[in-house]
């Protein structure tokens, strides 16, 4: 054979070669850049109708933004808010297990239980709460359809507050719990096995082994909820609790040339407490990815850093070109 294995047939000369001088231009998207100049202009205009258009009354949104009467509103607003969130995340564990337990009866009862209230308008449920003492104008406790060993006013126990509180934890229990059961279903069921087979005790189980890996799913479907929530609380303005809006619109009936500015009050307001739940959101499933993720996601103030040592890289390296 003339021809070795060994032997390289040569490159052709004519084939382009990169030399120090060249670099590889990336591809360019321009319906990218112009998509992004549109949105742009559009955010601009409406900023720019914002700030001069004079009928949002920007002075009177000042007067108004930190008035007690406002901030008393605020106040109350955050209180039926923790009161019902955490009753309602209580009620909704009790009634997910109830789905998910062996006994007929308790499945049956937390299944209507939650076909019920997530049937219901919730102002339905507070007017229904809010008129409840035309039904029973006493309650009482004691032996079933037996004698009553205490008797409770029911016009003085429900007070606005409690009615408040009561209609939006029993509406919140209901979507809670399917939160809370589709977290447990989400878990591994070979964590239930592991745990069965180490013969630890059901509450155990539960309570450090499956429920800490559940919350992993509950969390951010549960802060929609909780959200769903804050803006929720505006219709206990219906049952004489001057909430937030119910001190908007009580002070818009005095001042009907503020309404406008007390509107955007509320609003501001509004978007500050969604916006302090979203970044407590971030914090708790950062938390609770520790053992799931490789690293943790950055924090905001970590993307900042990354994206301005970034820059500098790139601006230095376009310097140096």
């Amino acid at each position: 054979m003339s021809e070795s294995l060994g032997s390289a047939v040569p490159l052709s000369t004519t084939e382009p070669r990169l030399t120090a001088t060249q670099r590889v231009l990336p591809l360019r998207h321009p319906g990218r850049w112009i998509a992004s100049a549109i949105v742009l202009v559009v955010v601009a205009q409406i900023i720019h109708g914002l700030a001069t258009n004079p009928f949002f009354q920007w002075d009177r949104f000042q007067y108004w933004f930190l008035r007690p009467t406002i901030l008393d509103g605020l106040l109350i607003t955050l209180e039926v808010t923790v009161y019902s969130a955490v009753l309602g995340l209580l009620g909704g564990i009790l009634l997910a297990l109830a789905r998910l337990s062996r006994s007929p009866a308790l499945r049956a009862v937390s299944w209507v239980y939650i076909w019920l209230f997530r049937s219901v308008p919730l102002i339905v449920v507070l007017l229904f709460l809010y008129n409840f003492s035309a039904l029973y104008k006493t309650l009482s406790l004691g032996v079933p359809f037996g004698p009553a060993f205490l008797t409770f006013d029911e016009s003085r126990l429900a007070t606005d507050m409690v009615v408040a509180v009561v209609g939006l934890s029993l509406n919140e229990a209901a979507y809670a719990a399917e939160v809370v059961r589709g977290g447990i279903l989400s878990v591994d069921q070979g964590q239930h096995e592991a745990a069965s087979a180490l013969g630890l005790p059901k509450c155990y189980q539960f309570t450090r082994i499956v429920f800490p890996q559940a919350l992993r799913s509950i969390t951010p479907n549960y802060v929609n909820q909780l959200i769903g929530l804050i803006k929720g609380t505006s219709l206990v303005f219906y049952v004489s609790l001057l909430d937030l809006f119910g001190s908007v619109q009580s002070m818009g009936s005095t001042y009907p040339g503020d309404i406008v500015p007390l509107l955007l009050v509320a609003t501001a307001w509004y978007l500050i407490l969604t916006s302090v739940v979203s970044v407590i959101q971030f914090y708790v499933e950062r938390y609770y990815s520790r053992g799931a993720l490789r690293s943790l996601p950055p924090t905001p103030l970590q993307k900042v850093r990354t994206g301005l040592r970034d820059l500098r890289a790139r601006v230095r390296k376009e310097a140096a070109i």
